[in-house]
C-alpha cells in the first residue's frame, strides 16, 4: 500500500494502456489486474488507454475485444477510454515544444547504420544534420535536456542515448505519446510489466522537459512459458477466455503472489466476480510482488492461430 502520493494535492489516478496488436493473454490480464487492484486499494481512479498509434501492428477488432475482456473480468474503468489515434494534435504540440526549445533534431540514419553501432546511438545527425528533403525521424537531444536540469537530476539521465520521439515513417513514437497522455490524464501511478522498466528513465526525462511530475512506477513480474519465453502478443500468445473469468483471475492472483498453494473458487467461498475482486483488493500489497518471472499454468500456454492470409 502506498502511504504518500507524488503530489499530496492529487488523488490517485492509474491506468492500463494495452496496444490493440492482439487479444489479452494471461500476462497482459495480469498487468491489467495489478493496475486495477492498486487503484482500488488506494481508493483511486482507474483509466483505460488504447495505444493505437501503430496501425501496421494492430489487429482489426482488437480494441473492442480488449475492452470486452476487461469488462467480462469485472474490471470497469472510471472514465471513457482514451484512444491514442485521436490524440495526434496533442503529440504534434509536444513535438513543436521540443523543436522550439531546440531540444530535438532530425535523424536520417538507416537501420543498417543504427544496427552497426551496437547498443547506443552516437548522435551523428545531431552533429551532421540531414538535408530538409530527406525523410527523417526526430530524436530528443538528451545532453541539451540535461543541461537545463539541476545537477542531481541531470545525473539520473546522463547515460541515456538520444531517443526517437517521432518515427521516420511519420508515426509518433511510444515514448512521446505515453508521456503526453500521462500528463494530459493527470496520471499519478503506473503499474505495468517489468519489460517496460528500461523505458522509465527516458519517460521521466520527458516529464521533466515538459515541466510535469512523473508518476510513481511499479513493475509486475513477467509471465513466461515453459521455455522461459515471455507471453506476448508478438508471439501470438493464447488469448484468455472471457467465459472463465474467475479461473483466470485466480491464476493472476497466484502469479502476483497474493495467494499460496492451491486456491479455488470453493475454498475461497467465491460466488461472483465481485467476491474475488474484493478479496484481491484486500490482499493487495506492492511489496509482495514477486521479483522473478512467473510460469503460466499449462492451459494458458500455446499459440493463438495465425490470421487467415486474406485478412
Amino acid at each position: 500500500m502506498y502511504h504518500d502520493l507524488p503530489n499530496p494535492a492529487k488523488v490517485y489516478r492509474g491506468r492500463f494502456a494495452p496496444s490493440p496488436s492482439g487479444l489479452l493473454h494471461l500476462g497482459s490480464l495480469l498487468c491489467a489486474l495489478a493496475s486495477f487492484l492498486d487503484a482500488r486499494a488506494n481508493k483511486g481512479a482507474w483509466l483505460i488507454r488504447i495505444e493505437d498509434i501503430d496501425p501496421p501492428r494492430e489487429q482489426p477488432g482488437a480494441s473492442s475485444a480488449i475492452l470486452s475482456t476487461l469488462a467480462a473480468h469485472g474490471m470497469h474503468w472510471d472514465e471513457p477510454p482514451l484512444f491514442q489515434s485521436r490524440c495526434h494534435a496533442r503529440y504534434r504540440s509536444r513535438l513543436d515544444e521540443l523543436s522550439t526549445a531546440k531540444l530535438s533534431y532530425r535523424c536520417a540514419c538507416t537501420r543498417a547504420r543504427l544496427k552497426s553501432l551496437g547498443t547506443s546511438y552516437d548522435g551523428h545527425c545531431r552533429n551532421s544534420p540531414p538535408a530538409e528533403n530527406v525523410p527523417a525521424a526526430i530524436r530528443l537531444d538528451v545532453s541539451r535536456c540535461c543541461s537545463q536540469l539541476a545537477a542531481e537530476d541531470a545525473m539520473l539521465f546522463g547515460e541515456l542515448e538520444d531517443f526517437v520521439v517521432h518515427r521516420k515513417d511519420g508515426l509518433f513514437a511510444y515514448q512521446l505519446a505515453v508521456v503526453a497522455d500521462d500528463i494530459a490524464q493527470d496520471i499519478t501511478h503506473v503499474v505495468r510489466g517489468r519489460d517496460l522498466a528500461p523505458m522509465t528513465s527516458a519517460q521521466q526525462l520527458l516529464f521533466n522537459v515538459f515541466g510535469a511530475e512523473p508518476p510513481r512506477y511499479v513493475h509486475t513480474p513477467l509471465v513466461v512459458d515453459n521455455l522461459g519465453n515471455k507471453l506476448s502478443k508478438q508471439n501470438r500468445a493464447k488469448a484468455v477466455a472471457d467465459t472463465q473469468p474467475v479461473h483466470n483471475l485466480l491464476a493472476c492472483c497466484s502469479l502476483l503472489g497474493l495467494i499460496d498453494g492451491e486456491v479455488t473458487e470453493t475454498n475461497l467461498a467465491i460466488s461472483s466476480l465481485d467476491d474475488i475482486l474484493a478479496w484481491a483488493i484486500s490482499q493487495w500489497q506492492v511489496n509482495r510482488l514477486p521479483k522473478e518471472d512467473r510460469m503460466a499454468p499449462p492451459e494458458y500456454q500455446g499459440k493463438f492461430p495465425e490470421p487467415p492470409e486474406n485478412l
